[in-house]
């Protein structure tokens, strides 16, 4: 495991949420976010405020942790290739999963990567299947052998890996814990599941989720429009200090409110502006928070 998975697993097995643990670091809580999305680890002085919280040894902490931007190390994987020879609408049902990660990439070819650190039998009880169907390209992860989804969303890691000279749109259906996006120019991509934690970094083109969960969203690099639907969820998405962005409100009692540094502010998304951050469905709540900006 990694740190971030380490830190985000003892948190919650403590009952604590990153609002709690950051309070008690003296840190906001998008700095816990990205520790726990493997974006950065803690220094050493909130390292060992970590180590004594939870009970954990700071080398247990650390240990297969070699550097926070290295691909995570997997005792178990299994992989699926698939040739592309032209622009295709990518249509994913991946079932549970601990995490998901789509990036795009240089090559020709679909790549489905299923990995795991507690199932040994990851090849064994996961089976991948590609369907080409003219401008459709459809991507199933089925269950075998009794595999439940509940061991899915424990232990299983997924990416995927699109051509990038050949995204049409894409479609996503899963629960998981954690999805990211990386590397993608898309006119459009939809998620569809549960998931608790969303990272976007290097991403351009319409986001559309559709979850009720309660959401962590980063958006580190994004150019577009992020739309969020919802019913009765209460979510917090993260912004660059320099990020512009316009805000739209739809659907039925729904609110946006704001936040710099941990502190409620005042609206700071702008009328015109070439990215949109967008809030739909009913009842819920959407708080957009940046850190202060860095004074020279």
């Amino acid at each position: 495991m990694t740190f971030a998975e380490k830190l985000r697993k003892a948190r919650k097995e403590s009952g604590m949420s990153q609002e709690l643990l950051a309070e008690k670091l003296g840190v906001s809580r998008q700095a816990v976010t990205k520790w726990e999305t493997d974006k950065g680890i803690p220094d050493i002085e909130n390292m060992i405020v970590i180590s004594n919280l939870f009970g954990i040894s700071l080398d247990e902490l650390l240990s297969n942790e070699k550097h926070s931007t290295d691909r995570r190390r997997f005792l178990y994987e299994s992989k699926t290739e698939y040739d592309i020879d032209g622009p295709k609408i990518f249509d994913m049902k991946l079932g549970g999963a601990a995490a998901l990660t789509v990036k795009g990439h240089s090559e020709e070819k679909v790549i489905v990567l299923l990995a795991s650190n507690d199932i040994d039998s990851v090849a064994e009880d996961f089976k991948v299947k590609i369907d080409d169907l003219k401008r459709r390209i459809d991507i199933d992860v089925k269950r075998k052998n009794k595999m439940t989804e509940a061991k899915a969303k424990e232990g299983l890691f997924i990416e995927v890996l699109l051509p990038d000279k050949y995204l049409d749109h894409i479609e996503i259906e899963c629960n998981c814990n954690e999805i990211g996006l990386d590397n993608l120019v898309c006119e459009n991509i939809e998620y569809k599941g549960k998931t608790s934690i969303c990272h976007v970094a290097s991403v351009k083109g319409t986001f559309e989720v559709d979850s009720n969960s309660d959401l962590s969203v980063d958006l580190d690099d994004f150019e577009g429009s992020f739309e969020l639907n919802q019913v009765s969820a209460t979510s917090r998405l993260s912004v660059p200090a320099d990020y512009d962005f316009g805000a739209v409100v739809k659907g039925i009692k729904n609110s946006i409110t704001y936040e710099v540094g941990g502190v409620e502010a005042e609206d700071f998304s702008a009328e015109d502006s070439k990215n949109t951050i967008e809030l739909n469905g009913s009842r819920s709540e959407l708080v957009i928070c940046k850190e202060s900006a860095v004074e020279v």
